[in-house]
């Protein structure tokens, strides 16, 4: 029997903090949210690993929770307020939604996998996030629907700058990705003030590629 608390002590200890994320109320949720819920039965050893570790099926794209240091450092570089309305685009299973939903004022979880929408809504339903829902539709697009946002954080790595996202900012608004793939990607933190939308690096970091944000294909004579 793996014991849980233990496990999410060791992997905020050993991850999270070491990684130099400091926000106690970013740490606070880390360690009460049980991140073990929000993976398959058969995968809930695998829950606390410092990985990206996936959560859906062989057969269908790929799907993957973030490791706990990237996501750590994505929040607490996306400095989180109790006001903000944030989108969470690929939130699969519902962890960072969850996680989310403790920092902030309400949460959009976007999925566009039906089946890991489904899993999501039962998720936050258990754990009390009575403040996140969960949408299902195309991630590339986001939902405008649902905005404008103070808060936009991508699951996964994009390789184009998601412009449609970053057109559903608030003014003020921030959006926190991991930009580009292999050795070369970059954690990003985008801004908008007024008309002017900003970015920049903010620490190296690696992430599965989310459907919808490949780069196009070039065309060669």
């Amino acid at each position: 029997m793996i014991d849980f608390a233990a496990a999410r002590r060791m992997m905020v200890d050993g991850q999270v903090r070491t990684a130099d994320v400091t926000d106690p109320r970013l740490i606070g949720a880390m360690l009460d949210l049980p991140r073990e819920r929000f993976f398959p039965e058969d995968k809930v050893s695998l829950a606390y690993l410092d990985r990206d570790v996936a959560v859906s099926e062989i057969g269908l794209p790929v799907r993957r929770l973030l490791k706990p240091m990237v996501l750590g450092k994505l929040l607490q570089f996306a400095e989180v307020a109790e006001t903000d309305r944030v989108l969470d685009v690929g939130c699969a299973t519902g962890y960072s939604a969850a996680l989310l939903s403790r920092l902030a004022g309400s949460v959009v979880g976007l999925e566009e996998d039906a089946i890991l929408a489904g899993q999501a809504a039962e998720a936050l339903a258990e754990v009390g996030a009575a403040n996140a829902k969960v949408v299902t539709g195309p991630l590339g697009r986001g939902c405008p629907g649902e905005g404008p946002y103070d808060l936009i954080v991508l699951q996964g790595s994009t390789e184009v700058v998601p412009a449609a996202l970053l057109g559903q900012l608030k003014d003020g608004g921030r959006l926190v990705c991991v930009l580009g793939r292999g050795p070369a990607a970059k954690a990003m933190l985008y801004r908008r003030i007024g008309g002017d939308l900003s970015g920049r690096p903010i620490f190296d970091a690696a992430a599965g590629l989310l459907p919808g944000f490949s780069q196009p294909a070039e065309f060669v004579f």
